[in-house]
C-alpha cells in the first residue's frame, strides 16, 4: 500500500486551508497514493473566539473530503476539525475516514485532551471547550487495519495497545504538535509507538505559526515496524510518501514477537 502524510500551515482563513488540503490531496494522488493523511485540525486553527461553528459530521467539511476522497479515487483521512459537540460549551475533536467512493467509512473523536499549564510558559485546557471520545476505532482501509488517533493521544501507549490487540497493522496520528514539545518529542514517541506495538505509522502534522502566537513543529513522517523513518517532510508544506510492505510487517511480528509474548 503507498501511503502519503500531507504536512500544511493551516491558519485563520478556512476557505484557504480547505484549498490547500486539496491541492496536496491531488499531490498524493498524482504520486501513487491509495491513502492520504491530514494534520489535526486541518481546516483552521487559530484564536478560539475565531473558531468556525461546530458540524455534524455530514456538514460542509465532511462533504468536502467527501468529494475529494470520491473525486480523486483515494482513501482519504481528513486530520480532524470541530464536530457538534455533546453540549453547547463543547466540541468534539474528531477524525473522518472517506472511502474512494466518498464514503464515510469510521469517525474516531479525540480521547486524549491537551490540558496543560506551566507557569510563564504553557497555558492551555483543551477540555474547556473539546468534550472527550470514548470508543477506540480500527477501521478497515483496503483491507488494511489501521488505528485512529489523533494527536495529544499520542503521549498514551495503552491506546496504542489497544489498536494492535484489536488486529491495528498501521497507526495513524494527526497532529498538530507544539515546537517546544515536538523537537525533543514527536520522532522519539512515533518511533516507539511503532516498535512496540510492531505497527506502521503515519504521523500527519501542522507546521509552522498561527494565533495566537503558536508554532507547530511540522516534520511530518512514516514509519515501519522496526521503528524506521521510511519518508520525512521537510520544514515546509507539502506531502511525504512511501510504501508500506506487509510482508515486512509479518516478519518482523514473527522473527520478534514481542506482541504476540506480551503477559497483559
Amino acid at each position: 500500500m503507498r501511503v502519503a502524510v500531507c504536512q500544511l500551515n493551516s491558519r485563520e482563513e478556512r476557505a484557504q486551508n480547505l484549498t490547500v488540503a486539496r491541492d496536496l490531496l491531488e499531490r498524493a494522488a498524482a504520486g501513487g497514493a491509495e491513502l492520504a493523511i491530514l494534520p489535526e485540525y486541518v481546516d483552521f486553527l487559530g484564536k478560539g473566539s475565531d473558531t468556525p461553528e461546530p458540524e455534524p459530521v455530514d456538514g460542509e467539511f465532511g462533504t468536502f473530503f467527501a468529494t475529494a476522497a470520491r473525486e480523486l479515487g483515494i482513501w482519504v483521512h481528513a486530520g480532524s476539525f470541530h464536530e457538534t459537540g455533546p453540549d453547547q460549551n463543547r466540541t468534539y475533536n474528531t477524525t473522518l475516514l472517506f472511502a474512494p467512493d466518498g464514503t464515510l467509512t469510521a469517525t474516531y473523536r479525540k480521547i486524549h485532551l491537551y490540558d496543560v499549564e506551566i507557569a510563564g510558559r504553557v497555558s492551555y485546557q483543551e477540555s474547556r471547550t473539546v468534550a472527550p471520545g470514548e470508543e477506540t476505532v480500527v477501521a478497515a482501509v483496503a483491507g488494511v487495519p489501521v488505528g485512529l488517533s489523533i494527536c495529544y493521544d499520542l503521549r498514551f501507549p495503552e491506546l496504542y495497545r489497544q489498536l494492535a490487540i484489536a488486529g491495528a497493522k498501521v497507526l495513524v496520528v494527526p497532529a498538530a504538535f507544539m515546537l517546544h514539545t515536538g523537537r525533543d518529542h514527536w520522532e522519539v514517541l512515533l518511533r516507539a509507538r511503532a516498535i512496540e506495538n510492531q505497527c506502521y505509522v503515519l504521523a500527519a502534522g501542522q507546521i509552522g505559526d498561527h494565533e495566537p502566537g503558536r508554532t507547530c513543529f511540522g516534520r511530518s513522517m512514516i514509519i515501519d515496524p522496526w521503528g524506521t523513518v521510511l519518508a520525512q517532510a521537510p520544514d515546509a508544506v507539502g506531502v511525504a510518501i512511501a510504501d508500506l510492505d506487509l510482508e515486512r510487517l509479518e516478519t518482523i511480528r514473527a522473527e520478534l514477537p514481542s506482541l504476540a509474548n506480551r503477559r497483559l
